[in-house]
């Protein structure tokens, strides 16, 4: 059973409680932010630093990796270090790394720097869904999760923009050195206000009592298994799968370590990364859905603009804006959803938002190469208005029958969740982009053959409307094929939507099992 709440474990004190959220919703916005915001400057990182375009990809790749198996032992550090104690150390880990970010020399040292960046960050996200989970009673801890949602939707519409603007009138340099200030004001504010509850304190002297027990195999398995796995996943399409040695190696060695991983954590009495919580079907079921969250929020935000650009030639700004229709109605949604979230039984939000989502990607899949950019931003708004009806009462039924001591243990595997059906919902998408594409322009070109007449009637017209006999016809071949590749593609991005959208009807029924807290326990 769980115990009832008291604010015996608040990081506020005897402060209000709102006042956490306006505090750690800096460092959040910085680090949101700064994942989204060096996608639009790879090239100029490259052309700075003398390095190929595929080499520069490693800027993105070594901060996931090292953010993916820093946040599932985030909340083991936490228990050991301190909360505060760990919460600023990781916030000053990632100002001082995005320092060195910005004045790097070469790509190396670049690289090393965001590795750093991406241990600081990891940190951050699950210790402050563990303050707020702690600080706010199950009641308010909807409206909670609703203000840091706002930040943490708005960095990584910004992050585009922002970072394309930096880079073209700046330098790319600045998109690492805006975070110093930032993350020094954070410190100030986190150090002042943020408070480490004497339980905690005692709960963290017992669990030292007698000396720090390591786990170092869980360590070990924890960084080969999610490392490995970020890898495959972030370099699967750029190395050709699974006809690349390096990839298949990685994807072997993930496996067998996450395999490895949960049968040696259930048999330890202070596990580094606790899996026995999914044992927990509630958190279970909430970590399933996060990870569906994941795989279509950031699926969907990846080809979007991808497919405005290469099927509709707009540049990257435009395209990044068609996202940004979406981006206002979230910020509108997040704060019906946090008053609706201690009041109305969580499965009557989180399945019409998965209904939601459905009817958005069957949009998508009805779209053609004449839409609009309207027709894209409305696709795009259908989608977002229903993100914050998934994502807070997912986190918030979360820790619904959970005992307050294993807070830093679930928001950790949660963000876990978040991350990998993030990475999961690119890496299928951009396989799926290219199986289908090609498949589509087969079946295609099968039907232009000098045998159909349709095809050299078309083709012969198309050359008399270029010009001249010869170089009209070639030239009239190349816009055909033009064509052809412009269909293709957008109907491998129809067939990536259609997917989607069945794989959430499968998945909707699920959010019927979810409990719904009582607000009168620890975690409801």
């Amino acid at each position: 059973m769980a115990e009832k709440w008291t604010d015996a474990r608040s990081a506020a004190g005897k402060r209000n409680p709102w006042l956490i959220v306006g505090v750690i919703s800096l460092a959040t916005f910085m680090e949101v932010l700064d994942t989204s915001i060096a996608n639009v400057s790879l090239t100029h990182i490259a052309g700075g630093l003398s390095a190929s375009q595929d080499e520069a990809t490693w800027v993105l790749t070594s901060y996931l990796v090292a953010n993916a198996i820093v946040i599932p032992i985030s909340g083991w550090l936490s228990d050991v270090i301190g909360r505060k104690r760990y919460y600023m150390i990781s916030v000053a880990l990632f100002t001082g790394s995005s320092l060195l970010c910005g004045l790097s020399p070469s790509l190396p040292v670049l690289i090393f720097a965001r590795i750093l960046q991406g241990i600081g960050g990891g940190g951050l996200a699950p210790s402050e869904q563990s303050f707020l989970a702690d600080t706010f009673p199950p009641k308010k801890r909807g409206q909670a999760f609703a203000a840091y949602g706002v930040v943490v939707v708005v960095g990584p519409v910004l992050g585009p923009t922002l970072g394309g603007w930096i880079t073209d009138n700046i330098s790319w340099h600045w998109i690492f050195l805006i975070n110093v200030p930032v993350g020094i004001v954070s410190l100030l504010l986190v150090n002042a206000f943020v408070v480490e509850p004497k339980i905690l304190q005692k709960e963290r002297r017992e669990r030292l009592k007698g000396g720090l027990k390591v786990d170092y195999v869980g360590f070990a398995l924890v960084a080969l298994g999610l490392g490995c796995l970020e890898l495959t996943l972030d370099r699967g399409e750029r190395d050709d799968w699974f006809a690349s040695g390096f990839i298949t190696t990685a994807a072997i060695v993930s496996v067998v370590s996450i395999i490895g991983l949960v049968l040696w954590e259930l048999n330890r009495k202070d596990p580094v990364v606790n899996v026995r919580l999914l044992g927990n079907r509630n958190f279970a079921i909430t970590i399933m859905f996060m990870v569906t969250t994941g795989a279509v929020l950031f699926g969907t935000t990846a080809i979007i603009p991808q497919m405005l650009q290469q099927v509709f030639n707009y540049n990257a700004t435009n395209a990044g804006l068609a996202l940004t229709t979406g981006g206002i109605a979230t910020l509108i949604a997040m704060p019906i959803v946090g008053q609706l979230a201690g009041r109305v039984d969580t499965r009557a939000l989180l399945v019409p938002a998965l209904l939601l989502q459905a009817v958005a990607l069957w949009y998508m899949s009805g779209w053609n190469t004449s839409i609009s950019y309207g027709d894209a931003s409305f696709g795009r708004l259908i989608s977002a208005a229903g993100l914050p009806f998934l994502f807070i009462p997912i986190t918030t039924a979360a820790y619904v029958g959970l005992r307050p001591d294993q807070t830093n243990d679930a928001s950790a595997l949660l963000n876990v969740a978040r991350n990998l059906g993030g990475s999961l919902g690119i890496a299928i998408s951009q396989a799926a982009l290219i199986e289908r594409g090609q498949y589509h322009q087969d079946r295609i070109v099968e039907t232009l053959n000098p045998l159909n007449p349709e095809y050299v009637t078309g083709l012969d017209q198309l050359g008399r409307m270029i010009g001249g006999a010869a170089d009209g016809t070639n030239a009239a071949l190349a816009a055909l094929y033009q064509q052809v590749q412009q269909q293709a593609q957008m109907l491998a991005y129809v067939d990536v939507y259609f997917g989607f959208m069945i794989f959430v009807l499968v998945i909707a029924p699920f959010g019927l099992f979810i409990r719904q807290g009582r607000g009168g326990g620890a975690h409801g």
